[in-house]
Order: C-alpha cells, then sequence, then structure tokens
C-alpha cells in the first residue's frame, strides 16, 4: 500500500465539473465506507467550494479514480481531463501546500486548515484514518503553523469574502444603503457577513432552513432570520444576496430571479453563489438587472493581491520542501519497521536459547569462567552464521559479492583493517 492523493480543484476546473464531484456533508460517511471497503485501506476526502480530494493508502490509484466516477454516477471520461493524481512525495507536499494555504485561490486564506480537520475528523468518525494517513495530516497541521508562524503568508489576507463586497462597492456607490440578504448559516457565510457588516449595511437577513442557526447568527450582526421557505417573498426586498449552503440542487432558479426583479421594478441586484454545487442558476446572470458572480469570478479579483506575498510563498515552498524529507524519511523508516522487529526476534530467542543452555551447565556444576566463555562464543558464532554464510554465497558472483560487502560493512561500522 502507497500513499496517493486525486483530485480534481479551481486550477484544473471549472465549477460546472467540480460541483459534480462535491461530496455533501451527509454523503462523506457513505463515501469513506465505500472507498476504505474497496479499492482503499485508508481514505479522507477533503470537498470545499474549490476542491475535491481523495488521500488514500492504496495499491495503485487507478481504482480510486473509477471509484470517484463511480459514485457520482459518472463516466470516467467525463472526470479525467480534470483529474491529478500525485504518487507519495508529491501527495505529501501537496497535502503540505493546501494545509498552508499555498494552494488556494487567494493564497494564504486559513479557511482551508479548518476544512482540512474536519476532513479529517469525518474519516476518523468513520474509521477510515489508519496510521498513515493520521501522521500525514497531523504533520500537514504543523507545517501549516509553522509556515503561518515564520512566513508573512497570512498577512493582509485577501480573502473571498473580501472579495464579494469589493465586487458590491463596484455596483453600488455605497453598501450602507444597500439591504442584504444571505442564504445559508455555515462558516462562509459568516465570514462574508462579517466582511458585509463592517460596511454598516441598512439591514441584514438571514435565510437558514434551520431557523434556529440563522437566528443565532443574524443576532450577531443585529440582523433578522427568516425560513428558506420564506425565500421567494423576502427575495424582491433585498439588494445584496449572497448564498453559500450544501443543497444538491439551486435554490434561486430563473423564473424565481425574475419575479423578484419584476416587483422590484427592475432596481439593480447583485448576487454572489459561493456554493458548489451551486446555489443560483447560472441562467439568472444573464437577466440585464442581475451582477451574479460565483467563485470562479471572485478569484480574479483576488489575484491582484497575490504579488505581495510571492517572497512569503519562497519561504514556504522552502519550509515544506524540507518537511516533506523529514516525511519520508518517516515512511522509510516505517516500511524497515518489520525487518527490524524480525531481526531482534530473532536474536532475542538466540539469546533465549542460550541462556537456558548456560543455566544447565551451572545447575550441573560447571564452572562459572567456563559457562561464560562458552555462552559468549556460542552467541558469537550464532549471531554471525547468517551473515557470513551469505558472504560466502556471495563470492561466486562478483556483483553481488561487492554490494553484499559493502552492506555489511556499512551494518557493522566496519572499516579496512578492522
Amino acid at each position: 500500500m502507497r500513499l496517493y492523493t486525486l483530485g480534481i480543484n479551481h486550477h484544473t476546473a471549472p465549477v460546472s465539473v467540480r460541483e459534480q464531484v462535491a461530496f455533501g456533508a451527509d454523503k462523506l460517511p457513505q463515501a469513506l465506507a465505500s472507498l476504505a471497503g474497496g479499492p482503499a485501506r485508508e481514505a479522507a476526502i477533503l470537498s470545499t467550494c474549490n476542491r475535491t480530494e481523495v488521500y488514500c493508502a492504496a495499491e495503485t490509484p487507478e481504482d480510486a479514480a473509477r471509484w470517484l466516477a463511480d459514485f457520482h454516477r459518472l463516466p470516467i471520461d467525463r472526470i479525467t481531463p480534470y483529474l491529478y493524481t500525485l504518487p507519495e512525495r508529491e501527495a505529501v507536499r501537496h497535502a503540505f501546500r493546501v494545509a498552508s494555504g499555498l494552494d488556494s485561490m487567494v493564497i494564504g486564506e486559513p479557511q482551508i486548515l479548518g476544512q482540512m480537520k474536519d476532513a479529517v475528523r469525518a474519516a476518523e468518525e468513520a474509521g477510515t484514518l489508519g496510521t498513515l494517513l493520521n501522521k500525514l495530516f497531523q504533520r500537514s497541521f504543523a507545517v501549516a503553523k509553522e509556515v503561518r508562524t515564520t512566513t508573512a503568508i497570512g498577512a493582509n489576507i485577501v480573502s473571498m469574502a473580501a472579495a464579494a463586497v469589493h465586487l458590491a462597492g463596484r455596483i453600488f456607490d455605497s453598501i450602507s444603503n444597500q439591504r442584504i440578504l444571505f442564504i445559508g448559516a455555515g462558516e462562509m457565510i459568516e465570514l462574508t457577513a462579517t466582511h458585509f457588516a463592517a460596511q454598516a449595511p441598512k439591514a441584514i437577513t438571514i435565510a437558514n432552513r434551520t431557523v434556529e442557526r440563522g437566528q443565532a447568527l443574524a443576532a450577531r450582526f443585529d440582523g433578522r432570520a427568516i425560513r428558506l421557505e420564506d425565500l421567494a417573498e423576502a427575495l424582491p426586498q433585498h439588494d445584496i444576496v449572497v448564498s453559500c449552503t450544501a443543497a444538491p440542487l439551486p435554490i434561486i432558479g430563473l423564473g424565481l430571479a425574475e419575479r423578484a426583479i419584476k416587483a422590484r421594478r427592475h432596481k439593480p441586484m447583485f448576487m454572489v453563489d459561493l456554493a458548489v454545487p451551486r446555489d443560483i442558476e447560472p441562467e439568472v446572470g444573464e437577466l440585464d438587472d442581475v451582477f451574479l458572480y460565483t467563485v470562479d469570478d471572485l478569484s480574479q479579483v483576488v489575484a491582484s493581491g497575490m504579488e505581495a506575498r510571492q517572497a512569503a510563498v519562497v519561504e514556504a515552498e522552502a519550509i515544506i520542501d524540507a518537511r516533506v524529507e523529514h516525511f519520508l524519511h518517516w515512511i522509510e523508516q516505517r516500511h524497515s519497521v518489520p525487518t527490524i522487529r524480525a531481526l531482534r526476534d530473532s536474536a532475542e530467542r538466540m539469546r533465549r536459547h542460550e541462556v537456558e543452555h548456560a543455566m544447565k551447565l551451572l545447575a550441573k556444576g560447571e564452572a562459572p569462567e567456563k559457562v561464560l566463555e562458552a555462552l559468549s562464543q556460542r552467541l558469537t558464532n550464532k549471531f554471525l552464521h547468517a551473515p557470513t554464510q551469505a558472504l560466502n554465497q556471495a563470492a561466486a558472483q562478483p556483483e553481488q559479492d561487492v554490494n553484499l560487502h559493502a552492506a555489511v560493512q556499512r551494518l557493522f561500522h566496519l572499516h579496512q583493517g578492522d
């Protein structure tokens, strides 16, 4: 079993493809059990707006790729052009870069670290996180902490939420005069609401399937909460709409948006769809009075803030490269553990046998000095029998003889003349 990472992210695929392979929280337990019970021995799934990645310990990654397509009922050739598969070294480096925010749409953003920790918790609860993946993620978290504390990668973060506020400022002269509707009550909505609330809008409304959770979030911003079922009535009353839910189907369709615009007498609406799969049908963006932006659109805004972080990125990459080598060394050591254990077990059996033999001689009245001398000689002969025999047999094969001689010299710290 080797370590592999495979997935689809914002670098390789548009949102229309990413949403087809996304995993909702309710599907994760089933998916993890299916993956670890089939092509993988260990498994964890990281699914966010920008990526769906499978981290696994498996014999080959091809079966895991077919599993990903089959689970989402897609033909494998539908995702193959967008799929990346990373073997051990590249998989470790990728995990460290993702945790540190270097592979994010917004370089250095901290949200991905929390999302990765959520993925690990889900794998732990599903019982699919073994020794290898557990060590990988714990090292990933440690590397992310080191990167953030020793470099400026997290300074002046331009988040997706900040980008949404920036885009809204292009549409409206003042956000303080606008009414804002947030659909959902998750982490991304909370973050985005925090950014918008700083602009002191006229009103904030939270629409959520669970109204109690919506009320808890709305209370933070002196807003109000409504049920998702009341969305059609509330939509025309708001100028800015930000949506991010885990709904499998769009919440705002073309017809609903058209009715809202008509009720507003074609007053412009600014919409941000942060969900994957999308909460707002793409056709809504074609309406004359609607300005619709997806997570891919926001990436164009945040790109301008990347140049200032390049020096920190170079420092972070150097840290990650060093830590990758450390982790790979741990993996190699782990591969040698069975051999080391077998060697020690063999030596221990020899030791016990010879000690028992010596104790019997002592019980018969043999002189302790002679018994100790015999014990040491017999142990020496037994310990050296196998390597001596191997050296004698290798003498007939010059190439093997040279390699074996070098190995023995290294193992027993021998030098010329010893």
